[in-house]
């Protein structure tokens, strides 16, 4: 049985032609989710810039979280995202945490003329890029870094953000997991590229990786999104046993469906997210 309390979150597509988003992120906050994700794909011309979105939703809500599932580096230099994100927390009341990615469809990235990273260097980036994220939201007066990726040279950091934000990372290689473990606050991960029964030999690297810098691996939180069709019975199991079985401890659920995002999120949030909970007690 999983120890902490799972929190819930809905998935919202950034669709350009949605008129609905703030209705939907707003349902979402009065059904009791507890955060709301938005993926970060610049290059698709039908959707808004995803940080733009994230602040538009954040000033129009109260109380729930919201963060990039997962923000674009390769298009999002890492200093100006560590402004971002601080400057969301702090309008915001302490509501933003940072989902980072290495970047994929490469071709896209080189469209909006981001450099093309091979493996090793897209995981080395990612890397520099939390180290440089950190002294940004530091309290020093300057920061320097020298980097193979990324440099500063005595940047002035802030403003910190309101809350102990966290970086979570949204990759699956081992490598890269490893990193989770020593340099990140949590992994994000999705039903179509991390099925469940992947999920303990992954957990494992990252805990491995923990414990080998001297982390407690139970402090990294372990997110989970889940999209699909399923009926009501499935999606309760499914998400049962991705708690209860499986560590994940933040279950992030797509809302799009034949009826339109708000009636797939009511149905969610009135009818399975309670069963999940009553049935891990």
């Amino acid at each position: 049985m999983h120890q902490q309390q799972p929190r819930f979150g809905c998935f919202l597509t950034p669709s350009a032609n949605d008129t609905g988003l703030v209705a939907t992120a707003r349902l979402a906050e009065q059904l009791g989710l507890d955060l709301i994700g938005i993926q970060d794909h610049p290059y698709q011309r039908r959707f808004h810039d995803t940080w733009t979105l994230l602040s538009f939703l954040a000033a129009r809500t109260d109380r729930i979280s919201l963060f990039p599932d997962v923000a674009n580096l390769p298009l999002r230099p890492p200093a100006m995202l560590a402004k971002a994100a601080a400057s969301l927390d702090v309008l915001s009341g302490g509501r933003c945490e940072l989902g980072l990615g290495a970047g994929g469809f490469w071709e896209a990235i080189e469209a909006y003329g981001a450099e093309r990273r091979a493996p090793g260097d897209a995981l080395a980036a990612l890397r520099e890029a939390i180290e440089v994220i950190r002294l940004m939201w530091s309290p020093d007066g300057s920061a320097r870094y020298a980097g193979e990726h990324y440099h500063l040279a005595g940047a002035k950091p802030g403003p910190a953000p309101a809350h102990a934000m966290g970086i979570w990372l949204g990759v699956l290689g081992p490598r890269a997991l490893r990193l989770v473990g020593t340099h990140a606050d949590g992994w994000v991960a999705s039903l179509g590229f991390a099925p469940p029964e992947s999920l303990a030999e992954r957990h494992a690297r990252i805990d491995d990786a923990a414990a080998s810098v001297g982390r407690d691996p139970a402090g990294i939180r372990r997110i989970y999104n889940v999209g699909g069709d399923l009926e009501l019975q499935e999606y309760v199991d499914l998400l049962c046993d991705l708690i209860a079985n499986h560590r994940m401890d933040t279950i992030v659920l797509g809302v799009d469906g034949p009826d339109g995002p708000s009636v797939r999120l009511r149905w969610l949030a009135e009818e399975v997210i309670p069963r999940v909970r009553s049935s891990l007690g």
